[in-house]
């Protein structure tokens, strides 16, 4: 994945996936990962994944490494193969959005 071209089409994609902004994102994975007496620090909360897509939100499409890349890969891919616009959830609460929700995806939002 070297090719200048194709980064730009995988940070494009990248970013019409990943629709919720990084504070959106960062306060999501702190409210899924808290316990009803503990919370765990920022930079620790909603596993490997959906911390490695904040950090890329948090980058310059220059600054990615190849890991990033693969990472994005494996979002767009995720995303693309578990939305379907017709059925969309329409519960607020539905384990599929949730799951979305943690690689920066929420079906709910426009």
């Amino acid at each position: 994945m070297g090719d200048a071209l194709d980064i730009d089409a995988l940070w494009n994609d990248f970013h019409r996936v990943v629709n919720m902004t990084s504070a959106e994102l960062a306060a999501w994975l702190r409210v899924r990962d808290a316990g009803e007496e503990t919370e765990p620090l920022p930079d620790q909360t909603g596993g490997d994944t959906g911390q490695h897509v904040l950090s890329i939100l948090q980058k310059r499409r220059t600054d990615l490494t190849e890991d990033d890349l693969r990472v994005m890969e494996e979002v767009v891919d995720t995303v693309t193969a578990q939305t379907d616009v017709e059925n969309e959830p329409v519960a607020e609460d539905t384990p599929r959005r949730h799951r979305l929700m943690s690689l920066g995806h929420d079906p709910l939002k426009a």
